[in-house]
């Protein structure tokens, strides 16, 4: 993607703590001679040589799999918080604007045997279930219900490059103070995205 220098984050252990936090996903690659997108969890994980990789699933009656095996690249992009930049927060005259996060990482895709594709589920369950006050385990349900893994196809993603946009109004260090104030008294996205611009530039 088309990032300005100022905007560019190659902190990659921030980058990948931001796709651990951020990892329900837009997998995008050709089906057909078309674009095709599939909004699925991707989780960041490591493979047995230490590298870092995606690992997913999507339904068998989605045609997006059926071109996973020609091992074309994909790309994954992950969305953080973004708000509104009102030039009326700005000591000078210029045109509003738009802060956000978002990040895009390339590669191509390994087809998952069977077994791995429950061990990943059972590290995607978990992963979400820890928070909750009656947590669902995988190894708790029924051999009925666990035949839905037959209707999966799991997947690796072997990543080749991995980008970050961090607009966080930077340039404009003198006018943070009133920008952060004035998006702390928006929505939620607003808000985080103040917080992000106070831990980013602290």
């Amino acid at each position: 993607m088309y990032i300005p220098n100022h905007y560019k984050n190659e902190d990659l252990s921030e980058v990948k703590d931001f796709i651990k936090h951020n990892s329900f996903g837009i997998l995008i690659n050709q089906v057909d001679n078309k674009p095709w997108a599939t909004h699925i969890p991707l989780e960041l994980d490591m493979d047995e040589n230490g590298n870092d990789v995606l690992i997913s699933h999507i339904s068998k009656a989605n045609p997006q799999w059926r071109s996973f095996e020609n091992k074309s690249q994909v790309l994954c992009i992950f969305n953080g918080p973004h708000s509104y930049i009102s030039s009326s927060w700005y000591h000078e005259e210029e045109v509003p604007t738009w802060n956000y996060i978002a990040v895009h990482v390339y590669g191509t895709i390994q087809i998952l045997e069977e077994e791995a594709v429950l061990a990943s589920m059972h590290k995607l369950v978990d992963k979400y279930e820890k928070d909750s006050e009656n947590p669902v385990s995988i190894h708790n349900l029924s051999e009925k219900t666990m035949k839905q893994i037959k209707g999966v196809v799991g997947f690796q993603i072997n990543i080749t490059d991995i980008q970050a946009t961090y607009k966080l109004s930077q340039g404009r260090e003198e006018d943070h103070s009133q920008i952060i104030t004035e998006l702390k008294q928006r929505d939620f996205n607003a808000k985080a995205v103040a917080d992000k611009m106070k831990n980013k530039h602290n």
